[in-house]
């Protein structure tokens, strides 16, 4: 997978600020006091912890598929590879370029356009988004938290509108007013109208109702399985969370990896966490455990799994990009359709 510019910017962007935001972590916890926290953890709980971190990836794998359906149908087993082997990406590059990654080795690895492919992403993106705002803002309302927190939940609000906006435009570009004139100026550059209408096939899968409820309801699955991650984690070091506090830092975490970061979102996962807890009243050494132990598990479980899928599916770095290689003239059989809808074509 070649890297651009603006990539690698992004990149360098990220890795700068997972160091900062571990620069003040570090200033404000012990970590010696932490450690010895971490060392009394219950293995009952570190195991649940394994069981929720598996079926939280799971559910994502079978939400990816669902999206992907109305365009090709792929094995259960395969989806939750490519899924697996984005967190390991994640775990290895920075700001999250692992979504590049999985859209890349899911599109060559079964026949469909990539860009496509990254277009159902981009959809996932936005429910991932839309449900975590909403666990957000039902836990502050819950525990009636003001301040900073409140802030963070209605500018997490105003950024799922402009996602949902963008997405809107996105799918219905081609019919906006004056869309033809824009089409007849970059018709000089045929592959870019191409990439174009194969990414608005992948987002176009957000506007089937079907679609779009199977995603929220597998989105529900994964991010309960997430709670009681955060849950379980601090049953295992004896600290007592509701589950209501376990939603707030489950949701702040995730918005706060909206954020670019450093490979396996290391700092700011934990910095985020740490502000959470520490606010409504967990002592922050505490409060960093439950942090690095749920974090530490993540990166465990996705990193294996993430092994065990490139084996399987053998499927490395090299993996190719989009540009040329999604030529509109690369084609390959039709895809197969679910039943009662029409096949499309399957193109690299």
């Amino acid at each position: 997978m070649t890297l651009g510019r603006n990539t690698l910017l992004r990149a360098s962007l990220g890795i700068a600020i997972s160091v900062l935001a571990g620069w003040i972590l570090l200033r404000s916890v012990d970590i010696g006091a932490a450690i010895e926290i971490l060392s009394t953890a219950n293995p009952a709980f570190v195991a649940l912890m394994v069981v929720t971190m598996i079926i939280d990836v799971g559910a994502r794998a079978a939400r990816w598929r669902w999206l992907l359906r109305p365009i090709q149908v792929v094995p259960y087993r395969r989806m939750l590879g490519y899924t697996y082997l984005g967190y390991l990406a994640n775990n290895v590059l920075p700001a999250r370029l692992g979504e590049l990654f999985r859209s890349h080795a899911a599109g060559e690895g079964e026949g469909v356009s990539r860009t496509t492919v990254l277009g159902t992403v981009v959809v996932e993106r936005v429910v991932d988004t839309v449900i975590v705002v909403a666990l957000g803002a039902l836990a502050v309302v819950v525990l009636s938290v003001r301040g900073i927190m409140s802030s963070a939940v209605l500018l997490g609000a105003a950024f799922v509108a402009l996602l949902i906006v963008g997405l809107a435009l996105g799918m219905a570009l081609h019919r906006l007013p004056g869309a033809d004139r824009v089409t007849a100026f970059v018709e000089r550059w045929p592959k870019v109208i191409e990439l174009a209408r194969r990414l608005r096939e992948g987002l176009a899968v957000a506007a089937k109702p079907a679609t779009l409820i199977g995603a929220l309801a597998w989105s529900a699955v994964a991010w309960s399985a997430s709670i009681v991650s955060f849950l379980a984690a601090g049953q295992a070091l004896d600290i007592e969370l509701t589950v209501a506090q376990a939603a707030l830092v489950t949701s702040g975490v995730a918005l706060a990896m909206i954020v670019p970061s450093g490979p396996g979102n290391l700092g700011t996962f934990e910095l985020t966490a740490v502000a959470i807890m520490a606010s409504f009243g967990v002592d922050r050494d505490s409060a960093f455990a439950v942090a690095l132990l749920v974090h530490a598990i993540q990166l465990l479980v996705t990193s294996v799994g993430g092994v065990i899928a490139a084996w399987r599916l053998r499927v490395g770095l090299g993996i190719g990009s989009l540009d040329t290689r999604d030529a509109p003239d690369d084609a390959t059989e039709p895809a197969t359709a679910p039943e009662g809808e029409p096949s499309a074509p399957a193109t690299r």
